[in-house]
């Protein structure tokens, strides 16, 4: 296999065809929910899948925002993108001290490849530059999602921020310490 290329996301290499050839697909079994103050899991079963309209949408919404609003990092296999991970610029918390990783997905035939560990340190990385004390991240609540975020050392959020949190009311409210 070639080796994959990790670049920052920009006009040159990103645009409303970026994701053509990217596979969103996840059959998820169990999801966990805050019962009686703690999180368990439980059984829910849903496939989650974007289609070519999906893609074109999402690529056409990250290639916009990633001029001034967001930034982040794609992998690269063969010129094509087989994962992404993108950062919002601005901060909130008690001390302004989080960043929202607001997107996060690696193709689903390049997963357990350690592509997301990189793309996850690039991130990390640039967010330390920019003076970011914490990523907060909404979460899916998989059971595979959440378990791949505790790997990288994801925890609860401290803080929580409730627009966030009402947006997908389902997803984990976690942070990483940078």
């Amino acid at each position: 296999m070639n080796t994959v290329e990790y670049l920052k996301l920009g006009k040159e290499n990103f645009n409303e065809n970026s994701m053509d050839t990217f596979v969103r697909h996840q059959e998820v079994k169990e999801c966990y929910r805050l019962i009686d103050g703690e999180w368990k899991l439980v059984p829910i079963e849903f496939v989650e899948e974007w289609d070519a309209e999906e893609l074109k949408r999402r690529a056409i919404m990250m290639a916009d925002k990633l001029t001034n609003i967001w930034y982040g990092y794609g992998a690269y296999l063969e010129g094509k993108v087989v994962g992404y991970i993108i950062m919002s610029n601005d901060r909130f918390g008690s001390r302004n001290q989080y960043a929202e990783l607001v997107l996060f997905h690696v193709s689903e035939p390049f997963r357990q490849m350690g592509i997301g560990k990189q793309l996850f340190h690039l991130v990390c990385e640039e967010a330390k530059r920019k003076g970011v004390e914490r990523l907060y991240i909404s979460a899916h609540s998989s059971k595979e999602s959440q378990e791949a975020y505790r790997k990288l050392g994801c925890t609860l959020a401290e803080e929580i921020n409730v627009k966030i949190a009402e947006d997908e009311p389902y997803d984990v409210q976690m942070e990483y310490k940078l």
